[in-house]
C-alpha cells in the first residue's frame, strides 16, 4: 500500500491516490448534536473553543431517494482552526437526526471541482448522500458522500473559502465570496 503517492489524473493537484481530496485540504470535522447550545458551552469550557455566530438556514438539498427538498439546519463552527469543529443539529425525524452523544458525522474538505470529484468517487463505489444540486446540474456548493467502509466526506466549494474566513472572524457567512 502506497500511502504517499499523489494522483496523476484530472484531480492530481488536490488529491491523494486518484480521487480522495488531500488531507491538506481538510478544514472541518462535523459533529452531530441534539442540543447546539449545550454542545457549544461544553466544548467551549472543556476544549477552550469559541464559536462563530449560529447559522439557521432552510437549505435546499438533493438526495438520491427523494430528489430536491428543503431541510432546516442549525450549525456553527469553532473559530479556532486550522481544522475547525462544526456542531450541527439536523432536523428531527431526518436520517441525520442526532443522538444524545456528540459524534462525528463527516469530514469536510475544500474542493475545486465538486462535480468531477463526486463522479470519480461514485465510480469507486462511494454513495452520494445529499448535495446542494442534483447531479444533472453538477455539484457546485457541496456534496456529502460515504465510502463503502463508512467514511463520510463533505466536499465544499473552495471558491467559498473567503466567506467562511469572514464568518470565523465575526462577520456573516452569507453574501458574496
Amino acid at each position: 500500500m502506497n500511502h504517499a503517492r499523489r494522483g496523476t489524473g484530472l484531480l492530481a493537484d488536490t488529491v491523494y491516490g486518484e480521487h480522495i481530496p488531500s488531507h491538506t485540504r481538510l478544514f472541518h470535522v462535523a459533529n452531530r448534536v441534539d442540543d447546539l447550545d449545550a454542545a457549544m458551552a461544553e466544548m467551549g469550557r472543556c476544549a477552550g473553543l469559541t464559536w462563530a455566530s449560529i447559522e439557521r438556514q432552510s437549505m435546499p438539498v438533493w438526495m438520491p431517494d427523494t430528489g430536491l427538498k428543503t431541510i432546516e439546519l442549525v450549525w456553527t463552527y469553532s473559530i479556532e482552526g486550522p481544522v475547525h469543529i462544526e456542531l450541527v443539529k439536523f432536523p428531527a425525524g431526518s436520517i441525520w437526526e442526532g443522538t444524545d452523544l456528540v459524534n462525528a458525522h463527516h469530514f469536510g474538505y475544500w474542493c475545486d471541482d465538486i462535480g468531477a470529484t463526486t463522479e470519480a468517487l461514485l465510480a469507486c463505489g462511494w454513495s452520494l448522500e445529499f448535495a446542494g444540486n442534483p447531479p444533472s446540474e453538477r455539484q457546485s456548493r457541496f456534496a456529502i458522500l460515504s465510502s463503502p467502509s463508512g467514511y463520510r466526506m463533505e466536499l465544499v466549494n473552495a471558491r467559498g473559502k473567503s466567506r467562511y474566513e469572514r464568518w470565523w472572524a465575526g462577520g456573516s457567512l452569507l453574501g458574496p465570496a
